[in-house]
């Protein structure tokens, strides 16, 4: 019986590892080929999405909190404008970054969610409308801003990024970040996106912030200028202002007759300013919390 050779069984068992080393690269490759870059993101079906900031990631959102566009009362020429801002940029038109600032629930973030829900319905029956994609960063994330453009610049359709709530306090420097994708830098802001802010100042920052850079500047107006012209990089400012107390009423009865809520008139009339009174304020978010509660009293639930 021929004697076991100790340099064949070396050689082999020296070969099979490297080719197990060898199948093991090969697979690994064509995982990395597979796999998006670190400048691109993977855009699903979903039309909206949350920016997280953190992991730079885009998490899809299928079913977005939002209310017809027809149910916002009270604020036609802002609804009016920014559709028509939006619509243009859909169409791959001439639109601007819009700043969305006033008097608290008088529907800032809402007409954002329901403009882009209206586009995307008439997408689905009109040609000439690109595909339009909300995506929401929040104002923690403000400073990785200028990455989510850059991976959004990647891709064959149009943004509108929004942040709800937008403002800045002492100390803070991601002011700078947004104010260069607005307009400045080398990069800009890519053509196939948009920035909606909401905020409940008009220049985003408070006055006291303003007034103590200009004092710690050499030149007060230069440091005036720096402050607020975070504010004039958004083509457009649309305000949002109190209501009065007859579109207040008649916010309360759009919401009724939209949820199928009877009530006889001088009743709701009553009831609606009463609840009013108790909050100090007229909004259509008061109006809306009014009805919840109308509904409720009636066996009713309303989203």
């Amino acid at each position: 019986m021929q004697s076991e050779n100790p340099t064949f069984f070396h050689e082999f068992g020296a070969k099979m590892k490297l080719s197990e080393f060898l199948a093991d690269i090969a697979q690994s490759l064509r995982v990395l080929a597979n796999r998006p870059s670190s400048d691109q993101v993977v855009i699903g079906d979903a039309n909206a999405y949350q920016w997280e900031g953190s992991t730079s990631q885009l998490m899809p959102v299928h079913n977005v909190n939002r209310v017809a566009l027809d149910l916002l009362q009270g604020i036609e020429p802002q609804k009016r404008t920014l559709f028509d801002n939006s619509l243009q940029f859909a169409k791959g038109l001439g639109a601007n970054n819009a700043l969305l600032w006033g008097a608290k629930g008088m529907g800032k973030s809402s007409i954002v969610k329901a403009i882009h829900g209206e586009i995307v319905e008439q997408a689905s029956r009109e040609n000439g409308i690109k595909r339009l994609i909300l995506v929401e960063i929040h104002r923690e994330d403000i400073a990785t801003l200028p990455e989510l453009m850059r991976k959004l610049a990647t891709q064959d359709m149009q943004f509108l990024v929004y942040c709800d709530d937008l403002s800045f306090d002492r100390e803070e420097t991601d002011y700078k970040a947004l104010k260069t994708v607005l307009d400045g830098g080398l990069e800009g802001r890519p053509k196939n996106v948009l920035f909606y802010a909401t905020s409940n100042r008009r220049h985003l920052m408070p006055r006291e912030m303003i007034d103590n850079e200009a004092r710690a500047a050499i030149h007060s107006n230069e440091a005036n200028d720096e402050k607020v012209s975070l504010s004039d990089r958004f083509g457009l400012w649309i305000g949002f202002h109190n209501c009065d107390q007859d579109t207040y009423l008649n916010m309360i009865r759009g919401y009724c007759d939209y949820f199928g809520i009877e009530e006889e008139a001088e009743a709701l009339r009553a009831a609606a300013i009463e609840w009013a009174a108790t909050r100090g304020s007229r909004s259509g978010r008061v109006a809306i919390q009014f009805v919840r509660h109308l509904a409720g009293k009636k066996g009713r639930a309303i989203s």
